[in-house]
């Protein structure tokens, strides 16, 4: 995987940042929605920030409206529910597209690096999960109904 630190996003309020900000840490890159099935799962991810943000730990969330426009809101709508909803601390980011010509640059990385079952490429729904460790290595590919609670031991080693 080529650095992921030089990739450029938008957070949930309009400004631009490298993905630099955040090296050095382990990070878990989510593509989310508010309408969606595993939505629910913002509780358990921020369960996940609370206990080993002071580790060196990130969520990065990437709202995203793909898949059957489970993610209607603009950026203020998202945020506000996220917040009054799930409580949600961890660094929101703008809609992205994860799949088709338009793909952010950050998604066609983890694709790459980590395609999912039988080798394909393509996120097949919201709350697919990355997990980098702290070097920027991609180590693990977690699908939509894989539960965050479960992530514990593969946080730690991303960790170290």
């Amino acid at each position: 995987m080529s650095s992921i630190w030089n990739i450029e996003v938008k957070n949930i309020d309009g400004t631009t940042e490298k993905l630099e900000k955040y090296k050095g840490k382990a990070l878990l890159i989510v593509n989310v929605a508010s309408k969606c099935g595993f939505t629910p799962q913002y509780k358990e991810l921020e369960n996940l920030y609370k206990e080993y943000h002071n580790q060196g730990f990130e969520i990065l969330a990437f709202p995203c409206n793909q898949f059957n426009a489970q993610e209607p809101g603009d950026e203020k709508e998202i945020k506000e529910f996220c917040s009054l909803t799930y409580d949600v601390t961890f660094p929101m980011f703008s809609k992205i597209n994860v799949n088709g010509s338009d793909t952010h640059p950050l998604y066609q990385e983890l694709k790459n690096s980590l395609p999912g079952i039988m080798g394909t490429k393509a996120i097949k729904w919201n709350f697919t999960k990355f997990l980098i460790d702290k070097n920027g290595n991609p180590v693990k590919r977690y699908a939509p109904n894989d539960n965050p609670k479960d992530m514990g031991a593969d946080i730690k080693k991303a960790l170290t």
